[in-house]
C-alpha cells in the first residue's frame, strides 16, 4: 500500500468516524446549534443590532424546520405514519411565515432540547442495563502446565481450568474446582451480601470475585453461558419500542387534523394568523412523545435492578396490565432439586437394580427429576450402563433399550403409551410414599410395572408470599400448570392457594391451556413462568413468558420475554409490581400533560397566550412531564 493510499484511507475513516459522532451527538448539536442562536440573537437586539438579531434567528429556525422535516419525511416514507413531531415542524414553519421568529426558536429548543432530555433521562433509566454489558468479561485466565495465559473469552473451551482473581468477573458458567469462593452476585440478582461457595458448586458467569483468588473448571462455553443469554436480552432491550410509543405517533394523525381545525377557527374568529399559530405552539404534544418512553424504559431498568431482565418495553407494558399469572411447579414453584426419598420393586426386581435401569435410561435426558435420579445412584455406587435407540417425549417421559430389555421412565401417560398395562400403573398410586409434595416415577420393564420411584420436591419458601402480593396487583386468576400427577400438583396447589391446578400436563396440553386463557377477554394477557424445555412452547405462546433463568441459559430463557437471574420466584411479584407502576406513570404523565395542553390551547385560542409565551409554558410542560416519567425508576 503506498502512503497516499493509506492516508487517503485514513481520512475516510475519520469521515466516518465523524458521521458516527454526528449520529450519536445528533440532539446535542442541534440543541447547542438552537441555545446559541437564541444568546447570539438576543445580544444583537440588546446591542441596537436588531435586523442582525432576526437574521440569525431566522437561518437557526430554517436549520432546525428542514432538520425536523427530513424526519418527519422519513417517518412518512419509512414507517408510512405521520409522527408527533409534525406539529412541531407546522408551528416553525408558521413561525417563518409569519415573522415570528423568537416563537420559532422556542420551539426548536423545545423539540432539540425535548430529544436531549429524553437521551439523557434514557441513558440514565438504562443504568443498570448498560451497566450488566459494560461488565460482560473480554478475556480469561486459563491455567495450562502450571502457567497462566490470558485468552479471549471466546477461546474458553468446555473442561479448561481458569483462575479468577479477586475482583474478576467470572467470564464463563463453570464448577468450582476446589477450596472455597466468595462472590458477589449483585449485578445478577440485585442481592447486596455476597455467597460462600465451596468445591463442587455452580459458579455462574458475571458474578464477580468478592475475595481470595479461585479455580473453576469450565462447564460452557462463554456463548452458552448465562451470563451471555443476558447480555443478549439487553442488547435486545435496548433496541425495541413499546406498543405504547408506537400509539403516540398514531396519535399524531388525529391530534394534528384536530389541531389545525382550533388553530383555522381561532383564526376565521379573530382575523388574527398570530393567534392560529400560539394554538399550534402549544399543541406540541411533547408529554405523550417523552412521557411513555421514559417511563418504560425506567421501569425496565427498575427490574433489572430486582433481578428480572425484560428484553423489551412492549413487556413491561403488558406486565402492568396482565390479568392471569401461570406457574409451571418442578423448579418454579419448588426448589427443582427433588430428592430419591424411596424406591419400591415389583416381581421380584431388586430396588438397586430397578434405580441403575432408570438412571441409565435417564442420563440422556436433561430433566430434572433425571439428575435426581443420577445423583441417587452415583451416592448408591451404582454403575450406570449406556441405551440406545432413546427416545424423549419432553415433560413426560424418556425409554430406550438397556441390556436387551425396553426401559421406559417417566409418568403414567408415558407408561400407557408405552403398552404398559392399565391395571399396573393404577396400581403404582399405592406403592410407596406417605408425605406432601411427592411424585412417583414409573419404571416400565419389557412391556411391565418394574417399579416406583418416589422423589420428594420442597416448595419454595417463598412461593405462598408470593401468590398474596398477586392478588394485591389485581391479578384475576393465579394457576398451576404441571405434568406431575394430579394428586401431587393438587397438594402444592393448595398449599401455596392458586385458583386452579391442571395437572398432568403435556407441553402440548400447556399450550392449550395458555391458548384458551388468553381468548377470555377478562383473563387477557396471561403471563406464564417456567423453567425447563418443556415449558418452552408455553412461554412462547404466553403474551409474557417469564423463566427461572438463575441456573444457566437454556431454550426455556431463550423463548421468554424476560429472565429472573436470582433463585428467587417472588419476582415474578417484583415485575408485575415494577410493570404497574411504570405503566401508571406513563399513563399519568401523558394525561396530564395533554391535559395542560389542550387547556393552553383554549387560552391561546382566545388571545391570552403569545406564540412566545406559549412555547416558554410548552417547555415547562415538557419539563414537569420528565420528572414525573423517571419515578418510574424508583419505588
Amino acid at each position: 500500500m503506498t502512503p497516499g493510499s493509506q492516508s487517503g484511507r485514513s481520512g475516510r475513516w475519520s469521515l466516518a468516524a465523524c458521521r458516527r459522532a454526528l449520529v450519536e451527538h445528533r440532539a446535542g448539536i442541534l440543541a447547542s446549534i438552537a441555545l446559541g442562536a437564541l444568546v447570539a440573537g438576543a445580544a444583537a437586539h440588546l446591542a441596537g443590532a436588531g435586523s442582525l438579531g432576526d437574521q440569525v434567528w431566522r437561518a437557526a429556525v430554517a436549520l432546525l424546520a428542514l432538520e425536523l422535516l427530513l424526519e418527519v419525511g422519513r417517518t412518512i416514507v419509512v414507517e408510512r405514519h405521520m409522527g408527533v413531531d409534525t406539529i412541531a415542524l407546522v408551528a416553525m414553519l408558521g413561525a417563518l411565515a409569519l415573522d415570528e421568529l423568537l416563537a420559532g426558536l422556542i420551539v426548536g429548543i423545545m423539540f432539540t432540547g425535548g430529544s436531549l432530555l429524553e437521551d439523557i433521562a434514557s441513558t440514565r433509566a438504562r443504568r443498570e442495563l448498560t451497566a450488566l454489558v459494560k461488565r460482560a468479561p473480554s478475556v480469561a485466565q486459563r491455567k495450562r502446565d502450571g502457567r497462566l495465559e490470558e485468552i479471549p473469552v471466546q477461546e474458553v473451551n468446555v473442561g479448561d481450568v481458569l483462575v479468577v482473581r479477586a475482583g474478576e468477573v467470572v467470564p464463563v458458567d463453570g464448577t468450582l474446582a476446589a477450596g472455597e469462593a466468595v462472590i458477589d452476585t449483585s449485578t445478577l440478582t440485585g442481592e447486596p451480601l455476597p455467597v460462600s461457595l465451596s468445591a463442587g458448586m455452580s459458579v455462574l458467569s458475571g458474578t464477580a470475585n468478592a475475595g481470595d483468588p479461585f479455580e473453576m473448571r469450565a462447564d460452557r462455553p462463554a456463548a452458552e453461558s448465562a451470563y451471555s443469554a443476558l447480555v443478549r436480552l439487553v442488547e435486545q432491550a435496548q433496541t425495541q419500542r413499546a406498543p405504547f410509543v408506537r400509539m403516540a405517533d398514531r396519535y399524531a394523525g388525529f391530534f394534528l387534523p384536530a389541531t389545525l381545525v382550533v388553530a383555522g377557527a381561532a383564526w376565521a374568529a379573530s382575523g388574527d394568523a398570530v393567534r392560529a399559530l400560539a394554538v399550534v405552539v402549544v399543541a406540541t404534544p411533547c408529554p405523550l412523545i417523552l412521557a411513555a418512553p421514559i417511563a418504560l424504559v425506567s421501569g425496565l431498568s427498575r427490574a433489572a435492578r430486582s433481578g428480572v431482565i425484560v428484553k423489551n418495553t412492549a413487556a413491561i407494558e403488558t406486565l402492568g396490565e396482565a390479568h392471569t399469572v401461570l406457574f409451571d411447579k418442578t423448579g418454579t414453584l419448588t426448589v427443582g432439586v427433588p430428592e430419591v426419598r424411596e424406591i419400591v420393586s415389583r416381581n421380584a426386581m431388586q430396588a438397586s437394580e430397578v434405580l441403575r435401569m432408570a438412571a441409565s435410561v435417564d442420563q440422556m435426558s436433561a430433566h430434572v427429576l433425571g439428575d435426581a435420579l443420577l445423583a441417587a445412584a452415583g451416592e448408591a455406587g451404582i454403575d450406570l450402563g449406556t441405551p440406545t435407540a432413546v427416545r424423549e417425549e419432553p415433560g413426560q417421559g424418556i425409554e430406550g433399550e438397556l441390556d436387551g430389555h425396553r426401559v421406559a421412565v417417566g409418568s403414567r401417560a408415558f407408561m400407557r403409551a408405552a403398552g404398559i398395562p392399565q391395571t399396573e400403573i393404577a396400581s403404582a398410586s399405592v406403592l410407596g410414599g406417605h408425605g406432601s409434595g411427592e411424585a412417583r416415577v414409573l419404571v416400565g420393564i419389557d412391556g411391565h410395572l418394574g417399579g416406583v420411584i418416589v422423589m420428594a420436591d420442597e416448595l419454595r419458601p417463598d412461593a405462598e408470599r408470593m401468590i398474596e402480593r398477586l392478588r394485591g396487583e389485581g391479578v384475576r386468576h393465579v394457576a398451576m400448570v404441571s405434568g406431575d400427577h394430579r394428586s401431587v400438583a393438587a397438594r402444592v396447589g393448595a398449599q401455596i392457594g392458586v385458583d386452579r391446578v391442571y395437572a398432568e400436563q403435556s407441553p402440548q396440553e400447556k399450550l392449550e391451556v395458555v391458548r384458551s386463557l388468553r381468548a377470555d377477554p377478562r383473563l387477557h394477557p396471561v403471563v406464564m413462568v417456567g423453567d425447563g424445555i418443556n415449558d418452552a412452547p408455553a412461554l412462547a405462546l404466553a403474551d409474557i413468558g417469564i423463566a427461572m433463568g438463575a441456573a444457566g441459559a437454556t431454550v426455556s430463557s431463550q423463548t421468554a420475554d424476560a429472565v429472573i437471574t436470582v433463585d428467587r420466584v417472588d419476582r415474578v411479584a417484583d415485575a408485575l409490581h415494577v410493570g404497574r407502576r411504570a405503566l401508571h406513570i406513563a399513563r399519568q404523565s401523558v394525561l396530564v400533560g395533554m391535559g395542560l395542553s389542550l387547556a393552553a390551547m383554549g387560552v391561546a385560542a382566545f388571545g391570552y397566550l403569545p406564540p412566545v409565551a406559549g412555547a416558554l409554558l410548552q417547555e415547562a410542560i415538557d419539563l414537569a412531564v420528565i420528572v414525573n416519567a423517571l419515578r418510574a425508576l424508583y419505588g
